[in-house]
């Protein structure tokens, strides 16, 4: 399942949890959301998902420890179809 993380100063992060120790989380195959249309908040885009116009999705690393994590959302089936690698070349 994927799961959507807010950092305090690193931006938005979505990816395969694998661990999380208090504000310490670890995803694998993790990307991240630069910026989005479609949704008004965070929760909307775990939810719901993002439009693909505007939108801005990096290419997913192996693996990523977020240092200061504040939020953590778990991602729905259909959000998860919108959250693909994009960018404006």
């Amino acid at each position: 399942m994927l799961h959507l993380i807010r950092t305090y100063s690193a931006g938005v992060h979505f990816g395969e949890l694998l661990k999380c120790n208090g504000k310490e989380v670890t995803l694998c195959n993790a990307s991240r959301i630069w910026r989005w249309r479609g949704a008004n908040t965070l929760h909307e885009v775990a939810l719901h998902g993002v439009a693909q116009d505007y939108t801005r999705i990096s290419e997913p690393v192996p693996e990523i420890m977020l240092t200061e994590a504040i939020e953590i959302l778990p991602i729905s089936e259909a959000a998860a179809l919108t959250l693909k690698p994009r960018w404006a070349k």
